[in-house]
């Protein structure tokens, strides 16, 4: 019971606080104008020109923290705040988002494989919890619940594989605001602050995902 409730306050707690970290992090440098006074889209426009990406577009992305890279469209979408305003915060995340642009550029093996699992782990994830839900139910039906784990897998694949996807992305980042003079000095911690703080959430997802699929493991094993 004891381990059990650890489990709980794990999965429950640790995404919780990762996404507290990375919302008062970002609040706390969204605040502190960068001195190079250059807007996210214009340090995303910036870095993908010095990077020989001009076919890729900078656009303006409703609501909060919704910055993404669209590989398909080739778009760098940011959110409101990040476009317009010149703070650490936003030329950070800005930058990180180019760091999938360039990721896909030189055809990054873990960005690669990330794609190639998207539509795949979107699938097997759903339809796993079906077959878990019944086996875990109907113990004669231990076949499904393993169906349903191998099915699970493939998302927590997904989960890892997308770790180092998220690191080098905010590795170039930090390379090419500090080369490219878009933030300097004490500003380059406050974008490892908030850079750190957002991978947090990605760790705190990839963990929860193990430890769900080795409870259901250990589940599936004691049945035999």
């Amino acid at each position: 019971m004891g381990s059990y409730l650890i489990y709980l306050a794990i999965i429950i707690i640790l995404p919780l606080y990762a996404q507290y970290k990375v919302k008062s992090t970002y609040n706390k440098y969204s605040k502190i104008r960068s001195t190079s006074g250059m807007t996210g889209a214009q340090a995303a426009r910036l870095i993908l020109d010095q990077n020989g990406l001009q076919n890729v577009k900078v656009v303006e992305s409703k609501g909060f923290l919704s910055d993404h890279y669209n590989p398909v469209t080739k778009t760098v979408a940011l959110s409101t705040h990040n476009y317009h305003e010149a703070s650490v915060a936003g030329t950070a995340v800005a930058a990180h988002e180019v760091g999938h642009a360039i990721q896909d550029q030189e055809a990054y093996s873990f960005l690669r494989l990330r794609h190639r699992l998207v539509p795949v782990a979107s699938l097997t994830s759903n339809a796993s919890w079906v077959f878990i839900m019944i086996g875990i139910i109907f113990s004669s039906m231990n076949s499904l619940l393993g169906i349903g784990i191998a099915l699970l897998a493939v998302g927590v694949v997904f989960q890892i594989v997308t770790l180092p996807v998220e690191f080098n992305a905010s590795s170039r980042a930090m390379n090419q605001i500090v080369s490219l003079g878009i933030i300097r000095n004490e500003e380059e911690a406050h974008a490892k602050k908030v850079l750190n703080a957002a991978a947090m959430t990605y760790v705190a997802a990839a963990a929860v995902a193990v430890l769900e699929l080795v409870r259901l493991l250990l589940i599936f094993t004691s049945r035999d």
